[in-house]
């Protein structure tokens, strides 16, 4: 199947066709008629499948095939994602798809001066991707309104609980018009989201991509059978002992990837900690250091660890093993990547020892075993 098949037309096929996109990924393929036909979505997909295409090719497509537009100044389309990298990100793919259309987009974010926003703002706009902070402080001044939204996307919902903002989604939706068509997209479906999903959408069609169960050859998987409290000691003797140039660490929890970050340190081993309590601006700072190689360790949690995309990552270490085995594969597979070799460790305490079993089951992997 082909963009063309979907009966995209010509100025985004065009734009796509420029940047090599000639065939639909597994959400784009499933997402992208439903919502032509302007129906509610429930998107179930990680990050890194394309479904930001798969919200916003029929985006694009139904406002350029609406013969006034143009002449209405209100903002149509509302995309409202968790932090700024997301933000910008979804823009750059808006300038790609809109190239060769009349539709004017813009990016609102934290943590800079609110003033160019502005700016931007008092001119025609027509798609607006925001961050839930910045645009309930831009609505309360009454620089924005949201009350000819005929489109709306809420994207990487989990992502958005995690960081704490469903208090500022909840005081948003009552702005936005009942008629509207409602785009939803959650890479896991805890209850509290579900519930949310519920409460906004209209008979929607859910679209699912299927886990990922291979793991790339190129990585070597060894698990340590260790109890909890000997976690922090073997963590430090594994980094000091094998002193990778690049280790991510993940944790199950906020608190314990502070508490891990701190422990390192202590231990002389330069690390920062990543989650959804941090600020922007201290995670972006700790992914900078990371990548820049000014830190050797960097510990997350699942949903900070979204979009985190580092070149020739040498060891990633499960301090604690993931409840669902799909995330295995989603975490080990940074590492290994366009044929380098890498390395993945992980932690099993006694307690943990059936989420092993389900991840072996899922890879069809036996673990090298070290104790």
């Amino acid at each position: 199947m082909t963009f063309q098949d979907l009966n995209i037309i010509e100025p985004i096929l065009k734009a796509l066709y420029e940047k090599g996109y000639e065939n639909p990924t597994p959400i784009q393929e499933q997402a992208i008629p439903p919502a032509m036909n302007k129906r509610d979505l429930l998107g179930l997909a990680q990050t890194g499948t394309g479904k930001t295409a798969a919200f916003a090719i029929p985006i694009i497509q139904h406002l350029q095939q609406e013969k006034n537009f143009v002449n209405q100044k209100e903002i149509k389309a509302l995309i409202i994602t968790p932090t700024r990298e997301l933000a910008i990100q979804i823009c750059d793919c808006f300038s790609e798809y809109t190239k060769y259309t009349t539709i004017k987009h813009t990016v609102i974010f934290g943590g800079v001066n609110q003033l160019p926003q502005i700016n931007v703002l008092k001119k025609r706009i027509d798609i607006l991707i925001a961050t839930p902070g910045r645009l309930l402080d831009l609505m309360t001044q009454g620089f924005i309104k949201l009350d000819k939204i005929q489109y709306f996307v809420l994207d990487e919902a989990d992502r958005m609980l995690d960081m704490g903002f469903i208090h500022d989604i909840r005081k948003i939706l009552p702005k936005l018009p009942k008629q509207k068509q409602t785009l939803f997209f959650s890479a896991t479906m805890p209850t509290s989201i579900a519930a949310l999903s519920r409460s906004i959408l209209n008979n929607p069609v859910r679209v699912e991509v299927s886990p990922t169960s291979s793991v790339v050859d190129t990585i070597q998987q060894t698990v340590y059978f260790v109890e909890k409290q000997e976690k922090k000691d073997l963590l430090i003797n594994l980094l000091k002992k094998q002193r990778p140039s690049s280790t991510l660490v993940f944790s199950r929890t906020k608190h314990g990837a502070d508490k891990i970050a701190k422990i390192l340190c202590k231990a002389g081993i330069n690390s920062k900690a990543i989650h959804g309590n941090k600020s922007q601006n201290a995670r972006q700072s700790a992914l900078e250091d990371f990548k820049s190689l000014k830190i050797r360790v960097l510990i997350a949690t699942d949903i900070a660890a979204r979009g985190i995309d580092i070149n020739q990552l040498e060891l990633v270490i499960n301090y604690d093993l993931p409840e669902v085995a799909e995330t295995y594969v989603h975490r080990i597979g940074r590492t290994g990547r366009a044929g380098n070799l890498g390395m993945a460790f992980s932690f099993c305490s006694q307690e943990e020892q059936p989420y092993l079993k389900d991840i072996q089951k899922l890879t069809g992997k036996k673990l090298t075993v070290t104790y």
